[in-house]
């Protein structure tokens, strides 16, 4: 491997995915050779986690870690980030194992997270690129996005996506025990933390297309986290100092 490549290691949280991800971590790997994978499965009854430990003895850039029950999203990132700082990786990903995000742009964050610290993916920076959506979910994103702008002053136009490239050095400043979310708000807290922390954040347009096979795991007690995650930030900012300047990017 080219030894001036960064090392990435890409974090794909998993309960029931077995479909998926049989197909995706190859994609992911076939990017290029200084790309690792970790699956993070929460007890999948469908297999997802068997199948990826094995897939791990025979290659090694993949990896896995296997939880006794389902845990939740944030627990999950909050583990894989662990494991690959633990790994001394240079660029950590996010990326949802149901293709909505695709492999193909992984190259487009590593370009940018060459001045930036945290670099989202966005579906909503050259206008929707949303594909298959019903009106209704799509129509609630965008509004939670608005809102959650508005309320944090988190000065990005997708704060709630899940396709994101973390500079090492983001995820070893931020205090994972103060991050309380354990849905998909984990997204706009994590995000929110490094921006008052003074990192900078770039967003690229990316296509979102909905999950090929299996189900959502998008519900009500999710929707009315984020609510609450929401608010409370909102209050964290006004009672607050304002964000830090940012410190630059490391070479």
């Amino acid at each position: 491997m080219d030894r001036n490549l960064p090392r990435v290691m890409v974090i794909i949280p998993t309960h029931d995915e077995l479909d998926n991800i049989r197909e995706l971590i190859p994609k992911v790997l076939a990017v290029g050779p200084n790309i690792e994978v970790l699956v993070v499965d929460d007890a999948s009854p469908d297999g997802t986690g068997g199948h990826v430990e094995e897939m791990s003895r025979a290659i090694s850039r993949v990896h896995c870690i296997r939880r006794p029950t389902k845990m939740g999203l944030g627990s999950a990132y909050r583990d894989g980030f662990r494991y690959a700082l633990g790994r001394g990786v240079d660029l950590v990903f996010e990326m949802d194992a149901d293709f909505s995000h695709d492999p193909a742009e992984i190259p487009k964050f590593i370009e940018a997270a060459r001045s930036a610290d945290l670099v989202l993916g966005s579906r909503y920076l050259d206008g929707v690129t949303v594909v298959n959506w019903p009106l209704r979910r799509l129509m609630l994103s965008y509004s939670a996005n608005l809102v959650s702008r508005v309320v944090t002053g988190l000065p990005v136009k997708d704060a709630t996506g899940g396709y994101k490239c973390f500079r090492r050095v983001v995820l070893e400043s931020i205090d994972m025990e103060r991050i309380k979310s354990d849905g998909y708000s984990f997204q706009i807290e994590i995000s929110w933390h490094a921006w008052r922390m003074g990192f900078r954040i770039a967003e690229i347009p990316i296509l979102f297309v909905d999950r090929r096979v299996g189900i959502s795991k998008m519900n009500r007690r999710i929707i009315r986290e984020a609510m609450v995650l929401v608010i409370r930030l909102g209050f964290a900012r006004l009672l607050g100092r304002r964000p830090r300047p940012p410190r630059g990017v490391a070479s």
